[in-house]
């Protein structure tokens, strides 16, 4: 019964939005067109976001800097008793998804995806998010120049669920 309610869903959405369409007497070919063409123009608005983005991500993973900052902050993570495998995601999952997943798969690949390690680093995809791509999308798109409080508030949230990720895991 579930398989079938999921399959059918998506028709019945369409013919309820086509139903009430007639019903109002939208134009619903051209409503469709005139938000495609928004679509596009949003698209290409974006585009040099996304193609700074993706630049400063193969920069920071090709140029070391990244293993440079993650053997500094090593001794710190002994310290408090955090695995420093999993900081090189930490780092880059505010910035990319994409790059992130590439980490995490890594670190899976390298430390097995039942060991603590693999457990934190999936927990860390799941609950944290690509702040500063998310960010840069939504406030390229309507045009917001100040986002000072929105990246800190963003950037905290995801500090909290890496540390809550850490801490869940080596409870449990």
């Amino acid at each position: 019964m579930v398989s079938y309610l999921s399959n059918s869903i998506m028709p019945i959405m369409i013919l309820f939005i086509l139903g009430y369409a007639l019903k109002e007497k939208v134009k619903v070919y051209d409503t469709f067109l005139e938000g495609a063409k928004e679509g596009m123009e949003m698209v290409f608005g974006l585009l040099p976001t996304l193609v700074g983005i993706f630049v400063a991500i193969g920069a920071l993973r090709s140029s070391g800097i990244l293993d440079l900052i993650v053997k500094g902050i090593t001794p710190i993570c002994q310290i408090f008793d955090l695995p420093s495998q999993i900081m090189p995601l930490a780092l880059i999952r505010p910035i990319s998804g994409s790059a992130s997943m590439a980490i995490a798969v890594d670190i899976m690949g390298k430390w097995g995806v039942d060991s603590q390690i693999g457990m934190i680093a999936s927990t860390i995809m799941g609950s944290t998010e690509t702040t500063l791509y998310t960010i840069a999308i939504y406030t390229a798109c309507v045009k917001i120049k100040k986002i000072k409080f929105t990246l800190a508030t963003a950037l905290i949230a995801d500090f909290v669920g890496i540390l809550t990720s850490i801490l869940i895991c080596k409870i449990l």
